[in-house]
């Protein structure tokens, strides 16, 4: 391989996970066919990572990609929560947050859990033909106030953390399928989304030690394939350059202390905390300087590619590092393709068996009967009991606060947040959390209040807005707040006063798919005993 070949396979880039450049929904991030297919056929490509589609579509997009690469590619996707909650059709569990509440009450319980929520997803994940998981998240989310990680963390305590991400690495080990802890060295005790921002963590070294890096010491004694650097500034080990770009925080602390000799991959090079401040090109270079092995998510896989080369040409970059990454790459795709040494021509196994095959592989029995004890372990069911009323159905409003209107998958006339309640009469209304100012409402309404808030990626905040605090307090103070449904965050359930919840029946479900939301609504129009 000549040298641009072997930077081409350190690039891992984002493409949309249908097959039709009509359907690519993020045209910004997402390249259409004709791109894709000289970055993967010309350039040599390495991987690629999706998002959008159900499992049957990226389960043909692979085999479509497969065909293009002169390698066989790293083929990866953040599914966290499953392999459902990227790829419709597929399990979707409740996010790892919800298995650290059940742990408080019963550990060994929530270990099984974690254990077999990471073999579920990594069975899933090669039926379709993925063979990376950007999974489990290590980090200790103990700020409340943490818009990125918030319940996407196995919990607010280290040991916690370190507990249930080596189960959830032990039950994914059952399969050929590459695991990943992340973000190192922990993007737990941040207000600020590093898709935006830089964050900046303050703490000292020791406090890094006996809190941020237990969880990856679990990880790394569990065998975990990859780790994922985080865009922070952490000025005790550097104060100068972010950990993804930093030589001193990936390799002077996770490969020489830390020991770690897998795949180092960055966190996405189109994140505002790396792109703003570097651009691409130096970004892509600084990186591999740092000891990365995987470049994820550049805009322009070409511009890295070149980039980097011209590092090597100009002395700054050895190429002997490019080898050493190369080896770990090689490493990884044999451990994902068995049959298959570096230097031989691709076989025919790398394509995916027949798509009609996996509805006998997807979304099982087992499956969603682990997904419906976990959301029913973790559930939170209090407040008063409502009498039955017979109440003109036009005076019973079904008030549905979701964190950004236009993208909520989980929502629609068919999910159980609108039909359900629809059936006793309630007529839904949806609104944004992330309006500034909300609508005005008609009055004399007896109200059910559903909200759908947590963090996530780009979702910038991860509890209720002021309007929507005013909102709840407006519902309170007319008498019309009738039951509420808090889906998501177990924050935003702190947001509620003790007096409120004595008062007013509510449930609190970590999920927020439609198996969460008909748990959900099934034991609130239980528990008020509605009869309409």
């Amino acid at each position: 391989m000549n040298l641009a070949e072997k930077v081409a396979q350190m690039v891992v880039v984002r493409a949309s996970g249908h097959l039709f450049d009509n359907q690519i929904l993020y045209p910004e991030w997402e390249p259409p066919n004709s791109k894709l297919q000289y970055w993967l056929q010309e350039l040599g490509v390495g991987g690629v990572i999706f998002v959008g589609g159900s499992a049957v579509d990226l389960a043909t997009r692979i085999q479509q990609l497969q065909s293009w690469a002169k390698i066989p590619l790293l083929l990866a996707a953040d599914i966290e929560e499953g392999v459902g909650q990227r790829f419709a059709g597929a399990t979707w569990f409740p996010p790892p947050m919800a298995i650290a509440a059940i742990a408080q009450t019963n550990l060994k319980k929530a270990q099984e859990y974690a254990e077999t929520m990471g073999a579920i997803t990594a069975q899933e994940a090669v039926a379709i033909g993925l063979n990376w998981i950007l999974a489990p998240v290590v980090d200790v989310n103990n700020n409340p106030d943490n818009p990125v990680i918030n319940i996407r963390a196995f919990g607010e305590t280290t040991e916690l953390v370190g507990q249930l991400a080596r189960d959830f690495i032990r039950g994914a080990q059952q399969y050929a399928v590459l695991t990943t802890a992340k973000h190192f060295p922990g993007h737990g005790d941040t207000a600020v989304d590093s898709h935006f921002d830089l964050p900046v963590i303050p703490h000292s070294d020791r406090r890094l030690a006996e809190v941020e890096l237990p969880p990856f010491f679990e990880a790394l004694a569990a065998g975990v394939d990859a780790v994922m650097s985080a865009h922070l500034l952490i000025p005790t080990w550097d104060g100068e350059l972010p950990a993804t770009l930093s030589h001193k925080i990936i390799t002077g602390q996770l490969r020489q202390k830390l020991g770690f000799d897998g795949l180092v991959v960055t966190d996405a090079l189109v994140m505002g905390a790396i792109a703003n401040g570097y651009g691409l090109a130096e970004a892509s270079v600084l990186a591999v300087e740092a000891g990365a092995d995987i470049l994820l998510m550049p805009l322009d896989a070409e511009v890295t590619i070149n980039s980097v080369c011209d590092a090597v040409s100009q002395g700054r970059i050895c190429e002997s590092r490019i080898d050493e990454s190369l080896q770990r790459i090689w490493q990884a795709k044999t451990k994902v393709y068995p049959t298959w040494e570096p230097g031989n021509e691709k076989i025919p196994d790398y394509v995916s068996p027949p798509t009609y095959n996996l509805v006998e592989k997807l979304a099982q029995s087992q499956a969603q009967e682990t997904v419906a004890q976990i959301l029913q372990d973790s559930i939170q069911v209090g407040g008063g009991y409502l009498a039955p009323k017979n109440i003109d159905d036009n005076h019973l409003r079904n008030l549905v606060l979701v964190q950004d209107i236009l993208n909520t998958p989980f929502l629609g006339n068919h999910t159980p947040a609108i039909a359900i309640p629809k059936k006793y009469g309630y007529q839904p209304q949806l609104i944004d959390n992330n309006s500034e100012a909300l609508p005005t409402f008609t009055s004399n309404r007896l109200t059910l209040l559903q909200l759908f808030i947590r963090g996530n990626p780009f979702g910038k905040i991860a509890s209720l807005t002021q309007a929507g605090e005013d909102l709840v307090k407006k519902l309170l103070r007319s008498g019309e707040l009738q039951g509420l449904i808090i889906y998501g965050s177990q924050y935003t359930l702190k947001q509620f006063s003790s007096e409120l919840l004595s008062e007013i029946p509510y449930i609190f479900c970590y999920g927020q798919m439609p198996k969460a939301q008909a748990i959900a609504l099934e034991l609130l129009f239980k528990d008020l005993q509605v009869s309409l």
